[in-house]
């Protein structure tokens, strides 16, 4: 590490493929229950830590507890966002999803929404309306609208959030 501190790419791409494994196996210690792709991914989190804050390693001390340290931090971050990213997953039968192919799904049931919801839009005040119609459904932004409006972003941005409250309601109603 202290000579790839000073430079050498040899030494830097030397001891980057000697500590790989080293890595993998404690790893896999750290988290038993890890998946392959888990782990895998806490080592390259690793490495990439490695590689970003080499500039603070001091020669003057030992270089494997450093690396230790780092390999526990990025096992903690592999471990905690495993369980968040689990823990609001779904798991989903194929069965249940819509068909890509267009005509398996029927037009409709869109038409027939559309239709629905531009009706309730066409009963919003002038204000919510037009609010609605630049930064909903044309998709402007706040910015954008209120340029062509000569509303303030705020003005907007408060007609744009009466309007879906009112067409929620609206729409409750008509189921």
């Amino acid at each position: 590490m202290k000579a790839a501190q000073a430079g050498d790419q040899v030494s830097y791409a030397t001891l980057l493929r000697e500590i790989s494994p080293f890595l993998r196996r404690l790893a896999r210690q750290g988290w038993p229950k890890g998946a392959a792709a888990d782990i895998e991914d806490v080592v390259q989190e690793t490495l990439l830590t490695l590689h970003t804050i080499r500039h603070t390693f001091d020669p003057g001390r030992p270089f494997v507890p450093w690396l230790l340290a780092l390999l526990q931090r990025r096992i903690v971050d592999g471990v905690r966002k495993h369980a968040r990213t689990h823990r609001r997953e779904i798991g989903m039968d194929i069965s249940d999803v819509t068909f890509s192919m267009e005509q398996a799904n029927t037009a409709y049931e869109l038409t027939a929404d559309s239709k629905v919801l531009r009706s309730a839009i066409s009963q919003l005040p002038p204000g919510q309306r037009q609010a609605i119609e630049l930064v909903k459904l044309q998709e402007m932004s706040l910015k954008q609208a209120s340029a062509t409006t000569g509303l303030t972003i705020a003005a907007l941005k408060v007609a744009t959030h009466r309007g879906l409250k009112a067409l929620r309601l609206m729409l409750a109603i008509a189921k």
